[in-house]
């Protein structure tokens, strides 16, 4: 067995030096034994999957008709603002503006006190509860199917919101999807910190290890606060879409790459983002 041997100055082959002659690599009639490999950077070399898909419920999946400003109307109301007052329009064109926000933050935001915040937000969830449970949310159309066809193609979903667990899952289980995504996530579920920070979009991927790194994540949601926390993720793949709160101009200022008309239209843009 030939023996392997250290490298020097006075012998830049590595070869031992009771070896045979080794042949010129110049030589043109030489044929090398051993080719160069040569790595391509084409756009032949395949794009990494995007296997983890981070969405927004409310807006996104979910249609609800509104129900967000309606359900803080009544919790507003119950902290004594006032309705049709100044002050109850400033404090609805606030949450308007943070829609996607954990709402305990929006509550915190605009009532200050911890005890006040605490309140307001049970109520909220209350008020919102009870309209979920009236029949007053629906499946976005197509929303259900594109779910169904991104875990059939071995993609990993994870559906996401602002809205506490109890909530949440009312959402589900009106809706009958306590079973269609992989995994359901809140605020608390990471850590306290909703939207626009990217804790829940990070929780999904540290949660599931469905993807190596974090640019083979989609996330997709209504509002600028979705869009905020996927570009802060290092999400690939961003988009928004136009069924929920904010319009394209929102989406795209605050990071959207994309912008649907609905959910819908997600998996034909990966499979796009793929080709």
């Amino acid at each position: 067995m030939k023996k392997l041997t250290a490298q020097n100055p006075s012998n830049p082959t590595g070869q031992n030096s009771m070896s045979p002659t080794v042949q010129n690599p110049l030589d043109p009639t030489v044929r090398n034994p051993v080719e160069p490999t040569v790595r391509s950077s084409s756009s032949t070399t395949p794009q990494s999957p995007h296997n983890l898909i981070v969405l927004d419920m409310a807006g996104t999946t979910v249609a609800d008709g509104g129900l967000v400003e309606q359900a803080f109307s009544v919790a507003a109301e119950r902290l004594g603002v006032e309705p049709g007052s100044a002050d109850h329009a400033e404090k609805l064109d606030y949450v308007r503006a943070t829609m996607g926000e954990s709402k305990i933050s929006v509550f915190r935001h605009l009532f200050g006190d911890e005890a006040l915040a605490q309140q307001g937000n049970a109520a909220f969830e209350q008020a919102y509860g009870e309209l979920v449970d009236g029949g007053r949310i629906a499946p976005v159309p197509g929303a259900r199917d594109a779910i169904e066809r991104l875990r059939a193609e071995g993609r990993t979903v994870v559906l996401t919101t602002g809205f506490a667990r109890v909530t949440q899952d009312a959402i589900l289980d009106v809706l009958g999807w306590r079973d269609l995504a992989d995994l359901t996530l809140c605020p608390a579920d990471a850590g306290g910190r909703g939207r626009p920070y990217p804790d829940m979009v990070l929780a999904a991927f540290l949660r599931t290890g469905a993807v190596d790194g974090v640019r083979q994540i989609v996330v997709a949601g209504d509002t600028s606060y979705d869009m905020l926390s996927g570009v802060r993720s290092g999400a690939g793949i961003v988009a928004g879409v136009l069924t929920g709160a904010h319009d394209r101009d929102q989406l795209t200022r605050n990071g959207a790459g994309h912008v649907l008309g609905s959910v819908a239209g997600l998996p034909d843009l990966i499979a796009r983002a793929e080709a």
